[in-house]
């Protein structure tokens, strides 16, 4: 009998260093010397290269072959291993919980959740004890979730466990300490916003933690990696599908996706003080209806004059900060772009994911990859028979240049998000960078080429309690002035909780808008709006 079954395992390393020698034995195995039949070594064949595949794709953000990985752990402990409930408590105790660490007890409360809600267990867990409350001190506040937080669940929610979930727990654990992202394996698989390691402390960055959760950032401060050389770890492994190349002193950071589309940023020192990185996801964007969206008091007008925009075929952008809902509103204010015209979407990332949501439209989104710059992207839709331009984000001058020069003459109308805090910095912004970008030279010209081309701005915001809502949806009115080119009219604001109608399209815009609509909805808009 193998030494490590012998001693019990005593710690999970020698029973990792068991594993993968199973492992390695299937792979080395020369199936011309084993004596099989043709059917027995056909099936070995099989496995072996599904073995092979699932432990290069395993933490990369393919469930898939996490899920093999993890399942054959489990057969390894309990065909080889013939692992009883004593060897399990020896690594884990679950028979004395007095004995559990704070990893254990997460670990529980998470199967748990998700045996009950699949990946939205984590969320589902947050929710029902308010753990993205913020937390109010002198300087201002945080979100945290703390060891006591999950104590004070644990002691609610501790349920007996079955044979069964000890194996599932144990073989996650051996999991994500051999072939997986540590503390972090399963969080990231939940339906979070994001996740990130290493973006705090001093000598002990290792011992951090953060979720973005809801537009929150959150400190979990009950959970750390152990050591500097497990942050690295992570950080060397996590960033690695289609091989992006390698992450050296040399090449300080890399910037890739996972195989589930999540973007991941990776760091190193020199260039960064400590190994970081961080993870967003985009399959927390839920398709919804503005109606679920625009929630506060008199929100059936901001639907109203939003449709408008949309319907009349506006340029318009969607500005707000990081986690405001700038994705989720554009998403949702798609639907009513006329279903004849077709749509062309750049991306940084897969995110929008369009045609999973308007599965009978004409929808091609493109991104940009390490070769292909989202200036090419967007030269190519110009072949693409695209009536509908949408960016996803305008945050270099390249692209920013390219819409203005789209919008002007390539498309009927487009439609971007910007993280722009005011309608004023949305101009300066595209102002500069159409003077970058080498195609004005003259400041007054190229301001002028923005306000005669973006005709709308809907600002998105984020309260302390992480309620999102339109601030206000300004029109911006090219003026022939000598000191300002533009002038600015807010046609909703929301103030107080409450929105208010308080400012009317321009007699232009009115004119533009019932020029697309069909004739039901012109008649309906000069109806509102006493056009004659």
């Amino acid at each position: 009998m193998n030494k490590l079954i012998k001693e019990e395992f005593k710690d999970f390393y020698s029973l990792i260093e068991f594993i993968n020698s199973e492992f390695n034995g299937i792979l080395r195995a020369n199936l011309y010397e084993i004596g099989l039949s043709d059917e027995e070594l056909n099936k070995l064949r099989i496995k072996k290269r599904e073995l092979r595949s699932a432990l290069k794709n395993c933490g990369i953000g393919d469930r898939y072959a996490k899920e093999y990985i993890k399942s054959s752990i489990k057969s390894i402990l309990s065909e080889k291993i013939k692992i009883n409930e004593d060897k399990i408590n020896l690594l884990i105790p679950f028979h004395d919980r007095r004995k559990l660490s704070i990893k254990d007890k997460f670990d529980i409360l998470l199967y748990l959740y998700k045996k009950e809600y699949g990946d939205k267990g984590f969320i589902n867990m947050i929710e029902e004890y308010h753990l993205l409350e913020p937390i109010r001190l002198e300087e201002g506040f945080k979100y945290e979730i703390a060891s006591e937080n999950i104590e004070d669940i644990f002691y609610e929610k501790n349920k007996i466990l079955t044979m069964e979930d000890k194996m599932d727990i144990l073989s996650q654990r051996i999991y994500e300490m051999y072939r997986g992202l540590g503390v972090i394996d399963e969080i990231r698989d939940m339906k979070i916003d994001g996740v990130s390691g290493g973006v705090s402390g001093v000598s002990k960055n290792y011992n951090s933690v953060w979720a973005f959760i809801k537009g929150k950032n959150v400190h979990l401060s009950f959970l750390d990696f152990g050591s500097e050389k497990e942050l690295k770890r992570i950080c060397m492994n996590i960033y690695r599908y289609n091989h992006p190349g390698h992450l050296s002193m040399a090449k300080g950071f890399i910037v890739n996706e996972m195989k589930d589309h999540s973007r991941i940023v990776v760091a190193r020192p020199p260039f960064s003080e400590s190994f970081v990185f961080f993870v967003r996801k985009f399959d927390t964007i839920e398709h919804k209806e503005l109606s679920e969206l625009i929630t506060d008091k008199n929100a059936n007008k901001v639907i109203d004059v939003i449709k408008w925009i949309v319907k009349g075929c506006q340029v318009t952008a969607v500005t707000g900060a990081q986690g405001s809902g700038k994705t989720t509103l554009l998403m949702a204010m798609i639907k009513y772009i006329h279903p004849a015209y077709t749509l062309r979407v750049q991306e940084q990332a897969f995110e929008l994911h369009l045609r999973d949501v308007y599965t009978d439209r004409n929808i091609v989104t493109f991104q940009e990859t390490d070769f292909i710059s989202g200036q090419e992207g967007l030269d190519l839709q110009k072949k693409t028979d695209g009536t509908v331009n949408i960016l996803g984000e305008v945050a270099t001058a390249p692209v920013a240049s390219w819409l203005i020069q789209m919008a002007m003459v390539a498309s009927l109308f487009t439609m971007f998000t910007h993280h722009a805090k005011t309608t004023d910095s949305l101009i300066k912004y595209l102002r500069n960078c159409l003077l970058t970008d080498g195609n004005f030279k003259n400041e007054n010209i190229a301001e002028e080429q923005v306000t005669d081309v973006i005709r709308f701005d809907i600002h998105m915001e984020k309260d302390i309690s992480g309620h999102r809502y339109i601030e206000r949806i300004t029109e911006i009115i090219p003026i022939d002035n000598d000191k300002k080119r533009y002038k600015l009219v807010n046609i909703v604001e929301c103030i107080n909780g409450e929105y208010y109608i308080t400012g009317e399209f321009s007699e232009e815009i009115k004119k533009d808008i019932l020029r697309h609509l069909n004739n039901e909805e012109g008649k309906r808009f000069c109806e509102i709006y006493n056009i004659q």
